[in-house]
């Protein structure tokens, strides 16, 4: 039986344990099927900094969320085992240096098999998680949800930044590049060029306007039929919401999707193969009533939700392979 989060009717929600949703430490358990681990840096913006005090403030926001999840019908603390790893420590002075200490800690945290998502920290870190990723599961499909494209080819002459980690991972060859999507873009770019870019790289584009005029359920349909059965990795920076919704971010754009139309695409996206994920750019000392630390902390809940779902499913899969071959035998 797993080790779930600490009973709220016995102990506060305000009190005990400071883990995601108050789940039992990775310390405490002998393995587990999905970690949640925090990386607490923000050098990589280009513009407002602070994001690298998100994983605190995401988890002080997650400890009201509840065992059940009714909009994917799951208990995903009760199946399977979810704990928290904790924070990645890495050099906030040496992006170079701070990338290959995510790297390696991502593997590390997912060699067993065990699946991670992730709470930054600025949306450089992704390109670190995907090359863990690839290192298990071969180039992957990429749901990224942004206003920004983040394909940009470098800021000051510098490769590695928060809005250049797509670009580099198509590059290395670490991203299938005939499932590929931003979603929630908006907002005015350098130039048309960045759009041809984009194109080029393999990318589909749903802006925030797409999603306000077709809604989710036809966009998780457009995202489900692009994506098809390849191992799946999505990255959330939260300000592809509206700063109404989430004004808490370091590049904010008007003309955002709401919270509840990010949520239902994330629901709309179940029985996809689901390999990982990570919610960035939440920058605290800009938020208001907690406004974005809570909206990161549901849409990082509604992610290990799905990755439970999935773990269920490889679970049963395996289950009945193992009585045909005894069956055979």
């Amino acid at each position: 039986m797993p080790l779930g989060p600490i009973d709220s009717s016995l102990i506060p929600r305000y009190a005990g344990r400071d883990g995601f949703a108050r789940l039992p430490r990775i310390d405490q358990i002998d393995r587990a099927d999905i970690v949640v681990a925090g990386v607490p840096f923000d050098t990589g913006v280009s513009y407002r900094p602070g994001a690298r005090f998100a994983p605190t403030q995401i988890r002080e926001a997650s400890r009201l969320l509840r065992p059940y999840n009714p909009a994917l019908d799951v208990s995903p603390f009760e199946r399977v085992q979810v704990a928290d790893a904790g924070d990645i420590a890495v050099n906030p002075f040496n992006i170079g240096e701070a990338i290959d200490t995510i790297q390696h800690a991502a593997s590390d945290l997912t060699r067993s098999g065990t699946r991670l998502v992730t709470l930054g920290g600025d949306h450089t870190i992704a390109l670190p998680l995907l090359r863990a990723a690839a290192a298990v599961h071969g180039p992957v499909a990429l749901l990224h949800f942004d206003a920004h494209l983040d394909t940009w080819d470098t800021y000051f002459g510098a490769e590695y930044t928060h809005g250049t980690p797509f670009r580099r991972a198509v590059e290395e060859g670490i991203l299938d590049t005939e499932a590929l999507c931003h979603v929630g873009t908006r907002g005015p770019l350098y130039g048309k060029r960045d759009l041809d870019d984009d194109r080029r790289f393999g990318f589909g584009i749903v802006t925030s306007a797409d999603v306000y005029r077709q809604g989710a359920d036809e966009v998780a349909a457009r995202l489900r039929d692009r994506i098809g059965s390849r191992p799946l990795y999505i990255s959330i920076d939260i300000d592809v919401l509206d700063p109404a919704h989430a004004p808490g971010t370091g590049t904010p754009e008007a003309g955002g999707m709401t919270s509840r139309e990010l949520l239902e695409i994330i629901h709309g996206l179940r029985g996809a193969d689901l390999i990982g994920a990570d919610v960035v750019e939440v920058a605290p000392a800009y938020d208001h009533a907690e406004l974005t630390s809570i909206a990161a902390s549901h849409i990082a809940y509604d992610l290990i939700s799905l990755l439970a779902l999935r773990a269920e499913e490889r679970q049963a899969q395996a289950g009945q392979a193992g009585s045909a071959v005894k069956a055979s035998s």
